[in-house]
C-alpha cells in the first residue's frame, strides 16, 4: 500500500440538484478505497467561466487523505462524475455545463505533468471559485510551483 497523502479536490456543479451533487460527492470522496475525507468547505455560488452561456455554479473544496496514486484518484473522480451524469472526456463540451466537476488541485506537494494529469491544477491560481472555498480549509497550503499559500494566491485574484 502507498503512503497516504493529503490531496485537495475542487468540486463544482451547475446542472440539476447542485446541492445534492456536491453533498453526495463529499460522501463519495470519503468512501473511496484507502481514502478519508478530512474537511470540506461551505458551498459558494459563482458565475460560470468561459464562452458558453450557462447557469450559475455551486463550488466547494475538500481535503482528503488517500493512499491512491494520483492517476488512480483521477480515475475514481471521473467515475464519480459519470455517476452524476457527466459526459465522458470524448463527448463533453469544454467549459460547458455539468452536473458535477471534480478536479485534483493539489496532491501532497507533488508536481505531476503527464498526459491527462497535471497537478497542481494549471489554472487554480487564477480561479476565485477554486481559491475561495479552498481558503476555508487549507489557507496555508503552499502551491509547490509558485511557492505561495492559498491565501496569498486568493489575495491576487479579482472577485
Amino acid at each position: 500500500m502507498n503512503t497516504p497523502v493529503k490531496a485537495c479536490i475542487a468540486l463544482g456543479s451547475n446542472m440539476g440538484d447542485r446541492h445534492r451533487h456536491i453533498q453526495t460527492a463529499f460522501e463519495q470522496l470519503g468512501a473511496l478505497v484507502d481514502t478519508e475525507l478530512l474537511a470540506h468547505s461551505n458551498l459558494l455560488e459563482t458565475s460560470p467561466v468561459g464562452p458558453i452561456k450557462q447557469e450559475m455554479f455551486l463550488n466547494a473544496a475538500a481535503i482528503i487523505q488517500t493512499a491512491l496514486p494520483a492517476k488512480d484518484l483521477l480515475k475514481a473522480l471521473n467515475a464519480i462524475e459519470q455517476e452524476h451524469g457527466r459526459q465522458d472526456q470524448a463527448t463533453r463540451i469544454k467549459w460547458g455545463p455539468r452536473p458535477l466537476d471534480l478536479d485534483i488541485i493539489f496532491y501532497g506537494d507533488l508536481i505531476i505533468n503527464q498526459p491527462g494529469l497535471v497537478i497542481p491544477h494549471p489554472l487554480m491560481h487564477e480561479r476565485l471559485f477554486v481559491l475561495k472555498p479552498l481558503s476555508e480549509i487549507a489557507p496555508d497550503w503552499i502551491h509547490p510551483k509558485l511557492g505561495r499559500s492559498v491565501m496569498q494566491l486568493l489575495s491576487h485574484v479579482k472577485s
